[in-house]
């Protein structure tokens, strides 16, 4: 599927339907790639509410992009552990949609939202087997986080990478 460029919007808690889809298409696809995992979303924990609630997290950004009508990928940004930090989690773009600039359109989507709302650094996990997810990263302007020596990394994992903003 080809398609010139992708609408990414912002994702409300009526669209609880669309990001549940894409999130358990995620989970079962890519299970190595997010901290959550397929059987934590489903049976019990795959109700209406838990989701509108996944939604509504208090100062979260939550996007999708959207082509020809249907949607093709997801991010979120959150409030982070400190002042000014800001963590992106949640992308996956459909296999079909890859390679086309949606990541880059997504990342750039949720850094914009953070420069607004006075973010310093935008901070994400990533599993280190996760190679197009790197590239894409750092493509994007994200640097390895757990630097010795840099204060500013103080606490986060390895498998952490940040953009100072």
């Amino acid at each position: 599927m080809s398609f010139d460029s992708p609408l990414v919007r912002p994702a409300s808690s009526d669209d609880w339907r669309v990001w549940r889809e894409l999130r358990l298409e995620a989970l079962s696809a890519a299970p190595y790639a997010f901290a959550s995992r397929l059987e934590d979303w489903q049976g019990d924990g795959d109700h209406e509410e838990r989701w509108r609630a996944r939604l509504s997290i208090p100062g979260s950004c939550n996007l999708l992009a959207e082509a020809n009508g249907r949607p093709i990928g997801m991010v979120s940004g959150f409030p982070g552990p400190g002042d000014g930090v800001v963590e992106l989690g949640t992308l996956w773009i459909k296999p079909m949609a890859r390679g086309q600039g949606v990541g880059d359109r997504l990342v750039q989507a949720v850094e914009q939202w953070a420069v607004r709302g006075c973010a310093t650094v935008l901070r994400l996990t990533v599993s280190p087997e996760n190679e197009h997810a790197i590239a894409l990263y750092r493509r994007n302007g994200f640097d390895d986080a757990a630097r010795p020596g840099d204060p500013r990394a103080a606490g986060w994992g390895p498998n952490s990478m940040a953009k100072w903003l």
